[in-house]
């Protein structure tokens, strides 16, 4: 039985849209269909990035780590849920920033660019005043280095339709 289906009818729906699986993961019901809940993922990741998610079957915790794109999950995947295809983007995530940004509301505050990288994240000089950040999604690799230290909490992860941008 599915196990979406099976926490329903115990009266825990699990909240799919909420979960992020492990990069080069299938689309939700393949992943769901080919893992065996076997955390090999899960003891494979060298960040611990990778979690124990809803029905057991592995999600991603940007509050834990980054992504490294290692490759490590998909290495050690011998049911096929997570397989790495050198042709195909990890995933399709993306950072999200919310209101709460404190250097947006005045403050001094730099460590999302001083976390990413890629350098999705930069800080436009303001005459007298707090520089203000400017994220360039298409530069974005959608590593998660920017969502942990955020002191504030005002970054996420997404697909950037659910962005809104």
């Amino acid at each position: 039985m599915d196990a979406a289906r099976r926490g329903f009818l115990r009266g825990r729906p699990r909240d799919i849209a909420s979960e992020f699986r492990p990069p080069w993961a299938g689309d939700e019901h393949d992943f769901i269909r080919l893992c065996t809940r076997c955390d090999a993922c899960i003891e494979a990741c060298p960040t611990k990035l990778i979690k124990a998610g809803g029905g057991g079957y592995p999600s991603v915790d940007f509050s834990r780590a980054e992504c490294t794109f290692c490759g490590e999950c998909a290495r050690v995947c011998d049911s096929g849920a997570i397989a790495r295809r050198q042709d195909a983007a990890p995933w399709g995530l993306r950072a999200r920033f919310g209101a709460a940004c404190i250097a947006a509301k005045g403050v001094e505050c730099r460590i999302c660019g001083e976390s990413c990288e890629a350098g999705a994240v930069r800080f436009r000089p303001v005459l007298g005043g707090i520089s203000q950040p400017e994220f360039e999604i298409e530069r974005c690799t959608g590593c998660g280095a920017c969502v942990a230290p955020c002191p504030v909490t005002a970054i996420a992860m997404g697909y950037p339709m659910e962005s809104g941008r």
